[in-house]
């Protein structure tokens, strides 16, 4: 499709804001009562994003008519397109099911991605718990130090996705700024990425939240482990201290076509409902969504997880996305040429260990296998595949003494597959 005709079909939709107009004969405190809302969260468990929703779904059940269990399930994949297209085609559109996603599936179909075959502006947005703006980061033992030596030596970084932001943002820095930034994709989470730069594999990471490096990885930023090379936003961190990416733009287009890119990261870490709900339970879950993050309760747990609070609304959220697809045309493919994937897509190395489970924890999720020379640690995320005796299996069936193969990037991260006899 055309940019003239994928703008022409997502800025008809603007108008209704993707709101359903068909009317419902229950309230919605009738609906939800005695329901449950899946919550599907497109990154792996552990991360900043799994992080903000499981907030939100511990909490905003209090705040939405009916008061519906709100049920969490990671579904990570493709940087973040699986949930987010499974909210879209897939998933109940009566309420019954919410997103948490990464912001740049908001942009990613006007930027042509392969396989964002949808429109954000279908979304119903519900809101954000946090605006942010994404850094770039160099390990110290790196030989890039500041974003200008990135012109003159190769910066190796970590990547959950070609898609998403980390895999994106090197590209379009590298196409504005001459950069030689080099993305390494194949790790499933953030957290991946991070135990990558410990171990030596990567020497930084782009499209990493600055809200969420400051909370997590703090004592990084105070020993010096990390520096931060650049921003990536429409704005700088009030207390932060580095290159703005759009203030290095060697011409007033170039500023123009990153303003595209970046602007999503202004929404953060968004929650969503897919199309099609109707206006008054979309309605329920904004008003909800906007009483939870004022919520003592849940304030005071945010401020104990490290986790910044700057909320945005759903309608907020929505007229910055429709704000992004209404840029010209021209400008929107100046954007789309840096976006757009191009040569060959490096992988990590892939690590393969088999023999027996020699520790696992009671829901599955963390594991030790020993392949008699050494000990490989795997996290079991929701989307790996897990096979025990030619059968897909749980990662609660996973017991100790069982014998299995784990196919991972490297000891500590997060499996692909577990095959067990």
């Amino acid at each position: 499709m055309t940019f003239s005709l994928r703008a022409r079909a997502l800025l008809g939709a603007a108008v209704s804001f993707g709101l359903a107009s068909t009317a419902s004969a229950e309230t919605p405190a009738e609906f939800f009562k005695g329901k449950t809302v899946n919550m599907y969260i497109s990154s792996g468990a552990g991360g900043t994003n799994d992080a903000y929703a499981r907030l939100i779904a511990e909490h905003i059940t209090r705040h939405l008519p009916g008061q519906p269990n709100v049920l969490p399930r990671n579904m990570p994949g493709a940087g973040g397109l699986k949930a987010t297209k499974y909210l879209y085609t897939v998933a109940p559109k009566d309420g019954l099911a919410m997103g948490v996603v990464q912001r740049a599936v908001a942009v990613q179909p006007l930027l042509g991605i392969k396989g964002a075959d949808f429109n954000p502006l279908e979304f119903n947005w519900v809101g954000s718990t946090a605006q942010e703006v994404s850094v770039a980061v160099a390990w110290k033992t790196s030989k890039v130090q500041s974003i200008k030596e990135a012109v003159q030596n190769e910066l190796v970084v970590g990547s959950s996705g070609v898609g998403n932001d980390t895999g994106a943002f090197p590209r379009v820095v590298n196409y504005f700024l001459g950069t030689k930034v080099r993305p390494i994709h194949g790790y499933v989470s953030g957290t991946d990425i991070t135990l990558a730069m410990e171990r030596g594999e990567v020497h930084g990471r782009f499209g990493w939240s600055w809200g969420s490096l400051k909370s997590r990885e703090a004592r990084w930023l105070k020993d010096g482990s990390i520096k931060v090379i650049l921003q990536m936003g429409l704005k700088k961190a009030p207390d932060l201290d580095a290159p703005l990416v759009l203030d290095l733009a060697k011409t007033p287009e170039d500023r123009k076509a990153m303003e595209v890119i970046f602007a999503a990261t202004t929404i953060g870490w968004p929650s969503l409902l897919p199309p099609k709900v109707a206006a008054e339970r979309v309605a329920a879950f904004r008003a909800a969504y906007a009483a939870t993050v004022k919520d003592p309760a849940f304030v005071k747990g945010a401020e104990k997880r490290g986790l910044e609070l700057d909320p945005l609304s759903g309608e907020e959220i929505q007229s910055i996305i429709a704000n992004i697809y209404a840029s010209s045309p021209d400008i929107v493919e100046r954007a789309r040429k840096a976006y757009a994937p191009g040569g060959k897509v490096e992988m990590a190395k892939v690590l393969n260990a088999k023999g027996k489970i020699a520790k696992i924890n009671k829901k599955g999720t963390r594991m030790t296998i020993d392949d008699g020379k050494a000990k490989v640690e795997a996290r079991i995320a929701g989307d790996t595949k897990i096979t025990i005796a030619g059968e897909a299996a749980k990662r609660e069936a996973l017991k100790q003494d069982l014998t299995c193969a784990v196919t991972l990037v490297a000891s500590g991260a997060v499996a692909h597959a577990v095959t067990c006899d």
